[in-house]
């Protein structure tokens, strides 16, 4: 039994050498000769394994030489070439060469820009604006009319301006209105327009652009406008048009709208604009005298005078002048 266990005792400790021997620290490089003869020694009592273990490790530690390649780094040339130099003679475009004092001194074509410029700007310049309006909420009597508008921007976005409206020869009635009248004996009526003209302010609150026609980008405004002016009007004769007259007479009426500006380049564009004129207009009295002298007194020609909107749309062009401009800050 004594024999048994010393015998036990024996491989116990031959088996644990090796793995102490294994688990000592790498020396210096200096030191790597030393430490391969100690490992081939402690090889020798462990056995053939300890052996090839420390064979191995000496092979991925040490380079061709006995020297130690540092981790992550290939030699500049592989053994029986040249490195990099053998593709550049083999195939001379996979290695092209270039002269950076040339490459620095070409111009920069392609530029990002943190903050785009405006694509035009509309201070200090005049606008002159030439439109077609209609109505779009009298069924019974049509005012359409050419008109022009002139602004000044004081800023990009604030203008001050004025615009003309001219009515007279554009008037028509509705055959409508005829037919009413036959059928039900019922007179409804009617105002026939002959200028309007206004002091307005705009503002341009939003800009903005978009595509369309493929790559065509399309640079927009939209602006709000309002002002105060006055509208030159008179009834249409229809309760007693054989002894009724009406004279054109100017009332005050205010306008507001809104409107959008489409720019083709930097000072052209199409506009489309609804405004809606406020003022207080006088109707025809439905009501005649009885006799002759009181349906020829022209002061009760006149009934009650009623708060009239005539909202049109105006389509037509903007000119900027003049036609070119400086930005202020560079780009």
């Amino acid at each position: 039994m004594k024999n048994t266990r010393i015998g036990l005792f024996v491989a116990a400790a031959l088996c644990v050498l090796p793995v102490n021997a294994w688990g000592q620290k790498k020396a210096a490089d200096k030191e790597a000769p030393a430490e391969g003869a100690e490992g081939e020694g402690a090889a020798g009592e462990g056995g053939d394994a300890a052996a090839a273990g420390e064979g191995a490790e000496g092979a991925a530690g040490e380079g061709e030489g006995g020297e130690e390649v540092p981790g992550g780094e290939l030699p500049e040339e592989l053994p029986g070439g040249e490195g990099l130099g053998d593709i550049c003679q083999i195939d001379p475009a996979a290695c092209p060469k270039l002269d950076m004092n040339k490459e620095a001194a070409k111009p920069l074509k392609e530029q990002i820009y943190a903050v785009q410029q405006l694509f035009a700007l509309r201070v200090r310049r005049f606008e002159v604006n030439p439109y077609w309006s209609v109505t779009l909420n009298d069924q019974f009597v049509s005012h359409p009319a050419p008109g022009l508008a002139l602004n000044y921007y004081i800023t990009n976005v604030l203008a001050i301006g004025a615009n003309f409206n001219y009515y007279r020869p554009f008037n028509v009635d509705s055959e409508f209105n005829a037919q009413v009248r036959r059928a039900a004996r019922v007179g409804v009526p009617l105002t026939e327009y002959d200028w309007g003209a206004a002091l307005n302010f705009t503002y341009v609150p939003a800009y903005g652009k978009f595509a369309g026609f493929g790559d065509f980008i399309f640079h927009y405004d939209a602006y709000v406008v309002g002002g105060v002016g006055a509208i030159s009007t008179r009834p249409i004769p229809v309760i007693d048009p054989d002894n009724r007259n009406f004279d054109f007479e100017p009332k005050i009426a205010f306008n507001a709208g809104l409107g959008l500006r489409i720019f083709f380049n930097r000072w052209f564009a199409a506009i489309l604009e609804v405004r809606d004129y406020v003022f207080n207009d006088k109707l025809e009295n439905t009501e005649t005298g009885v006799t002759l002298q009181e349906q020829q007194d022209s002061g009760t020609w006149y009934g009650d005078s009623k708060l009239t909107n005539n909202v049109q749309a105006q389509l037509g062009v903007s000119i900027f002048l003049p036609f070119s401009f400086e930005y202020r800050l560079p780009k």
